[in-house]
């Protein structure tokens, strides 16, 4: 049945399609971008479409329910997710994001609502590999956090890669059993082989390039970084840590050699302590993030 409906979307005309839910990251923007499409498609000079119409497809008996919702004065239970899926005729696929969503966009807490955007990313991604629009191939080649820390760990002194020892030094960070996923994956890529002689892993070839990463792989990875750099905020003591930013207004001009100069920093240090691991192990592996994204859209006139 869901193929089936999928399908019918698709050959309609694009004005006649309700807004795609997974273009966005805010709910009550796309409910509202889904009411002003039904009062477009479906009002007629007799009876045009209204917030009542929208609660009587839902079963809710609140008459203007659904602009509390858009205006932010209420928020969305479970089962008013439920008939709020039911009134928009979602398939199954867009029932289970659109509650995703909503989770995401009312959790309050920093790391549980990065947690909701990690879900909500991985189901998009999920349909988006269901529906051919990302290559599956390209997508478990490339390595999540877990497989970056391993390939940084060989050059941390005296590691056994021992799937509990892993876990430990990882401070509980991943599961046993992804460890073993993600050690089996990196020996069988050979992006490292086994040291029989010493009784560790070392770095093996180079990965040989997998064609473009989609945007949402990028997207996975850096939520990923960014929830272990929350993580560290509440859980490590401070010394072990520097977090420090900046605010401030910058032309485009000034914006793009910033991107250029954090570009060439990162070249920099990766070149420059990877040549240090090859003569001397580090002590711990450590994560650098650095984040540039605007805070402010442009000014009208």
């Amino acid at each position: 049945m869901e193929t089936i409906s999928r399908e019918k979307k698709q050959q309609e005309p694009i004005d006649s399609l309700p807004p795609a839910i997974g273009k966005f990251t805010d709910f009550r923007v796309y409910l509202k971008e889904y009411f002003e499409f039904k009062k477009r498609t479906q009002s007629s000079k007799i009876r045009p479409y209204s917030y009542a119409a929208f609660s009587a497809a839902a079963d809710i008996k609140s008459p203007n329910y659904l602009k509390l919702i858009i205006d932010g004065q209420r928020n969305l239970s479970d089962e008013m997710i439920k008939k709020f899926s039911k009134a928009m005729v979602h398939t199954r696929s867009e029932a289970i994001e659109f509650k995703a969503l909503v989770h995401y966009g009312e959790a309050k807490d920093p790391l549980e609502r990065n947690r909701k955007l990690r879900a909500l990313a991985d189901i998009r991604v999920k349909n988006k590999i269901k529906s051919g629009e990302i290559d599956a191939d390209i997508w478990d080649s490339i390595p999540s956090w877990v497989g970056w820390a391993i390939k940084a760990l060989v050059d941390q002194k005296s590691v056994r890669f021992k799937e509990e020892e892993i876990r430990e030094l990882l401070k509980g960070r991943a599961s046993t059993d992804e460890i073993r996923k993600t050690l089996s994956k990196l020996l069988e890529d050979g992006d490292l082989v086994h040291d029989y002689e010493n009784d560790t892993l070392v770095r093996g070839r180079l990965s040989a390039p997998v064609g473009e990463i989609p945007v949402e792989l990028v997207r996975k990875l850096q939520a990923e970084l960014i929830y272990l750099g929350l993580e560290s905020l509440a859980q490590d003591p401070p010394e072990d840590r520097e977090f420090g930013a900046f605010t401030m207004a910058l032309t485009e001009k000034e914006f793009e050699a910033l991107k250029f100069e954090i570009r060439q920093l990162r070249r920099k240090w990766y070149k420059e302590f990877g040549i240090a691991r090859e003569s001397s192990k580090g002590d711990r592996v450590f994560q650098l993030n650095i984040q540039l994204f605007p805070m402010s859209d442009e000014s009208e006139g």
